[in-house]
């Protein structure tokens, strides 16, 4: 009899566990312990890159990678207008963990590369329409200061306004066949900039160019990282892809039509 209430209270307290946040000691944030559950959760997680037209001597990957802030004001309208909310990827990672609960419509737009635009067009912008985002930064760029990308008195402006600032890399460099210590160097010294400069935990990343091998897996599980987002097309997310989320790419030729289209067929 005893026995069976000694296995019975033991039950109980790892039931307990299961839900009680995880802290880090150097980690304010806490980092929710999953319940054991398999969850498959459909939101889009919207990419875009530039919100300014290309310049005249523009390449076509600028010019692919531009899109106008008129059109991306229209884009947010749509959103608004068909009562799809913007979440975080925090929000998302407790969905697919303990089952924390999802606006409706809930949908993520992510910006890669940290360009000014981010902060001159799609941060008012985002202000406007009552929305947030998440932003993909490569720190190195903003340490030294480079030419069209955002200063981190930009990125710390954001950041105070509930905008998410994560890890793009220090150097956006291919991370295919790369040592273990280039690979620790590129994306933990990118997250030390950025919980350096910011009031935020960085706890997401973002592959440069979407390229990436099992090296680069391997390391992100060796962080805090808890997910990573690629550029593969999709909007199904699982409890146990931690390192690849897809997302629905945003081009020069997305107009409304275009974004109405991503969303209700994917």
């Amino acid at each position: 009899m005893r026995n069976n209430i000694l296995i019975l209270g033991i039950s109980l307290l790892l039931c307990c566990l299961s839900h009680v946040p995880i802290i880090h000691a150097d980690n304010p944030i806490p980092v929710i312990a999953g319940d054991g559950t398999l969850r498959r959760v459909r939101v889009p997680i919207l990419m875009y890159h530039y919100i300014s037209p290309p310049p005249p001597n523009a390449d076509i990957y600028r010019i692919n990678l531009s899109l106008d802030p008129n059109l991306f004001e229209q884009h947010l309208a749509y959103l608004r207008a068909e009562k799809y909310d913007t979440i975080s990827l925090h929000a998302l990672h407790d969905a697919l963990m303990i089952g924390a609960p999802l606006p409706p419509k809930p949908v993520i737009l992510t910006f890669d590369d940290g360009y000014t635009d981010h902060f001159t067009a799609a941060f008012p912008l985002l202000q406007k329409a009552g929305y947030t985002g998440t932003f993909f930064i490569i720190t190195e760029f903003a340490d030294r200061a480079a030419p069209g990308y955002m200063t981190w008195e930009q990125i710390q402006a954001m950041a105070a306004a509930d905008m998410q600032m994560e890890s793009h890399t220090k150097t956006h460099p291919d991370l295919r066949g790369r040592s273990y210590e280039f690979l620790v160097h590129e994306i933990l010294g990118s997250i030390e900039s950025l919980n350096a400069h910011t009031n935020q935990q960085t706890r997401f990343f973002c592959f440069p160019g979407g390229k990436y091998d099992v090296r680069t897996l391997e390391t992100l599980q060796t962080t805090d990282i808890l997910r990573a987002v690629t550029t593969q097309p999709g909007t199904l997310h699982t409890t146990d892809n931690y390192y690849e989320l897809p997302r629905l790419r945003i081009t020069n030729e997305t107009g409304v039509a275009g974004l109405a289209h991503l969303l209700k067929n994917f």
